[in-house]
């Protein structure tokens, strides 16, 4: 097993340098907090930047080669008038306010809620989120309930990703 995480380890080092290297862009990873009360004020949400990273389907990986778990993302957009159609479209909306009023260029692609994913052999065969260790394999999750049987290969899987990443297809 310390072989399949030293392979892994090794897979996110390598993506890290080729993305460092390239021109492709990253995105903001950052910390939301909702709206909330403090001494009976309403604070509104807000957004608080963490640093960068690039996404790689159900992955993040910052410049120091840590790789999260990907959460949310949301642009730093101007928000537009509260609709109340639906609880999920104003939470949508107070995410995009909280970037909005963040330090990110407007536009710009905002992460959110990305968990660092620790690479062990302990933390991986117990892991619950997209990465995970089974059958001496190091496996993707598509889906929170994926398992073994349905989840592929991480090495392939991040190469694969990282090719579209650095050449995308024509049209792209």
């Amino acid at each position: 097993m310390a072989d399949i995480v030293g392979e892994v380890r090794a897979a996110v080092t390598d993506a890290t340098a080729r993305l460092a290297a390239s021109t492709v862009p990253d995105e903001a990873l950052a910390e939301f907090t909702p709206e909330r009360r403090r001494f009976g004020i309403a604070l509104g949400p807000r957004m608080t930047p963490l640093g960068r990273a690039w996404r790689l389907g159900v992955f993040l990986i910052d410049r120091e080669g840590t790789l999260y778990a990907a959460g949310h993302s949301t642009r730093a957009i101007e928000p537009g008038r509260s609709n109340y159609q639906s609880v999920s479209g104003e939470e949508r909306r107070a995410q995009r306010l909280a970037a909005h009023r963040g330090r990110f260029r407007e536009g710009e692609t905002v992460n959110f809620d990305a968990r660092v994913i620790e690479l062990s052999e302990e933390a991986l065969a117990e892991a619950s989120g997209p990465l995970f260790l089974a059958d001496g394999r190091a496996l993707v999750r598509w889906t929170p309930t994926a398992d073994a049987a349905t989840a592929i290969e991480f090495v392939p899987y991040l190469r694969e990703r990282l090719e579209l990443l650095l050449d995308p297809p024509a049209g792209a």
